[in-house]
């Protein structure tokens, strides 16, 4: 290991790790997609200023982008869509969310699919509601996807979109096993790929988080596949490419006491907890 991923693992033992659904699961407290469901309200807490979840879901053909494993997609079920489905690029999770589905009883209401939100099997004009949760910092062709979302949304529809930019101090979804904030900030992608390797390798479950957090490069040189980097300036660059204006956004800080120092351009990008942007597609 090289000295640098030496000192990573070290300085990370000095921090408590923030609660994480991978680890809950390992721990027998609970599954991803039950922590999902538990969650719910607050994947959606930052819209609510703006529509309540009434508003947002009731008798409305709702599409749920990168889904996990279902669980938000089944809590936004018990407020009584027409139909929701929910989709997302990694394959077993189409299984996870139709068995949690039944389980739950919500099964005539919500499905779940694996599809790439860049190139979906939808028809035009098929939803009246569309929520990206965490899902804009992961998907590789942004702007792509933006596109096909107001493909599918239907005249007069809502994109419900929120995300922690790349800058946040968790913002390179590592806190699994790194709980050292603004740590990607630090450290090089290669060392914390290094020491990301190491910290997993004793878990039942590392492999399998190893092959789903990193990939190949052409060059054969390895990279957080997982995650596209999407910074605030990065993401206010790809809505000037939107034909429709936003009817709500707002840059939510890490606590309000920090308030006004994440909005100078020299804090922005890590004092910021979450940006959340809402559009109406024009009728």
């Amino acid at each position: 290991m090289t000295i640098a991923a030496r000192l990573l693992c070290q300085l990370n033992k000095l921090f408590p790790l923030p609660v994480h659904p991978f680890n809950l699961a390992n721990d027998g407290k609970m599954s991803y997609t039950e922590w999902q469901f538990v969650k719910g309200e607050q994947t959606i807490q930052f819209f609510l200023p703006f529509h309540t979840q009434e508003q947002m879901f009731t008798d409305k053909t709702v599409l749920d982008i990168g889904c996990g494993g279902g669980g938000k997609t089944c809590y936004y079920a018990t407020f009584r869509p027409k139909k929701i489905i929910g989709i997302d690029v990694v394959p077993r999770y189409a299984e996870e969310g139709n068995a949690f589905a039944r389980r739950k009883g919500l099964e005539d209401i919500a499905s779940f699919m694996t599809a790439d939100a860049a190139r979906m099997p939808f028809a035009d004009e098929t939803f009246d509601t569309i929520v990206m949760n965490d899902a804009m910092e992961h998907v590789e062709q942004p702007e792509q996807t933006l596109a096909e979302c107001f493909r599918v949304l239907k005249p007069g529809g809502h994109l419900y979109i929120n995300f922690p930019p790349y800058y946040h101090p968790y913002g390179a979804h590592l806190s699994d096993v790194i709980g050292i904030p603004w740590v990607h900030s630090l450290f090089s992608e290669q060392t914390l790929i290094e020491a990301y390797k190491q910290l997993v390798a004793p878990l039942p479950d590392g492999q399998e988080r190893i092959a789903f957090r990193i990939g190949r490069k052409a060059d054969g040189r390895e990279y957080f596949s997982y995650i596209n980097r999407m910074t605030i300036a990065r993401f206010r660059r790809i809505q000037r490419g939107v034909p429709y204006p936003a009817v709500y956004q707002k840059e939510v800080p890490l606590r309000p006491q920090v308030a006004a120092l994440a909005k100078l351009p020299g804090l922005r990008e890590y004092l910021v907890k979450m940006v959340v942007c809402v559009y109406q597609k024009d009728r």
